[in-house]
């Protein structure tokens, strides 16, 4: 029985750093994808001063959530590894050069386009492979003998096509309206503008995952219609209709703050939906939370570290949130 509440405490844990991620390093990335929208190089460079600060801190969660996905559930890990082999090494190397890209561009004037252009096709990349990633685990890994058993490519469908650009395209809804909370002038204007239409093309990518995912699994399509878990899966539409009507009235108002927190609501109502529809398999459609964890004595060891990490990841992080607050000034930029 302990092992059992050990297990779901962690894989709880484990889809709070994810989600945590997701929400901190979306904006983060969104920003990069917006570069080449920038009118001009002081656009830029306000840009991506709103976010120098915490860029780095964010990508601790991605960390915790792949560490601890090793470490309680390593069934899981050696299940999905080899599943996406490809857009997890293409995922990395982008965040990689995206790292690199960020300081180079400030070191040099020659070549600084070079890094402008590193810089937001790492961010893309590393979007669209995020996205991919999501829809290849949710359209199913073929697993015999507790092992991955397809092929270098499964992972590379329509419907993980369609994930990708949907977290790339919400992602950069998230950095319009970042950079809308965080600048002044005629950069905020800017992305108060980019962030309409990306606005309608996020729910437009909402609605259609939503509504290919009951198809790739007939599991699915009972959990999302079946009463009485149709009552969350009817609540998700409506919550998603009111956050995309309180976004457009901000930005039709000029709000800072709550244009930001909706398209944070997306994302969030999105996980609760991936939730819906997993629980409890670990790994769709057939490795549940259970078979993938570790022994009881490695759940409960790794446990206690993690409950003294994860207060002082969340103490640090809004810390780190509170001490650059406010509008970015953009004569007096972090670099």
């Amino acid at each position: 029985m302990l092992g059992l509440e050990l297990s779901f405490i962690w894989a709880g844990i484990i889809a709070f750093a994810v989600l945590v991620y997701v929400i901190l390093d979306g904006f983060d990335l969104g920003v990069g994808i917006l570069f080449p929208f920038a009118k001009d190089e002081r656009e830029r460079d306000v840009m991506m001063n709103s976010v120098a600060p915490i860029w780095d801190g964010n990508e601790t969660w991605l960390v915790l959530g792949g560490g601890g996905l090793f470490a309680v559930f390593p069934l899981a890990y050696a299940v999905v590894m080899p599943a996406l082999y490809v857009p997890i090494v293409a995922m990395l190397l982008a965040l990689v050069f995206r790292g690199v890209a960020f300081e180079y561009r400030w070191r040099t004037v020659r070549w600084k386009r070079l890094w402008d252009w590193s810089f937001a096709l790492g961010s893309l990349v590393a979007a669209l492979m995020q996205g991919i990633a999501l829809g290849a685990i949710v359209q199913g890994i073929e697993v015999e003998n507790r092992a991955y058993a397809g092929g270098w490519f499964d992972w590379l469908t329509p419907f993980s096509l369609l994930t990708g650009f949907a977290v790339a395209t919400g992602y950069g809804l998230l950095g319009a309206t970042w950079c809308n909370m965080k600048l002044e002038g005629r950069v905020q204007t800017h992305m108060r503008q980019l962030a309409r239409p990306l606005s309608f093309a996020t729910l437009a990518f909402l609605g259609l995952v939503s509504l290919f995912t009951p198809l790739q699994d007939a599991v699915y399509a009972e959990r999302w219609f079946r009463w009485p878990t149709m009552v969350w899966t009817l609540a998700v539409p409506v919550l998603v209709a009111l956050l995309a009507l309180r976004l457009w009235r901000g930005l039709a108002r000029g709000d800072d703050v709550a244009p930001f927190l909706c398209a944070l609501g997306f994302f969030v109502l999105g996980f609760v939906g991936i939730g819906i529809s997993f629980y409890p398999m670990m790994v769709p459609p057939e490795l549940t939370i259970v078979e993938a964890a570790a022994p009881d004595e490695s759940l409960l060891f790794t446990l206690v570290g993690t409950l003294v990490l994860v207060p002082i990841i969340l103490t640090y992080t809004a810390y780190t949130y509170w001490v650059f607050r406010g509008k970015i000034d953009a004569d007096e930029g972090y670099h």
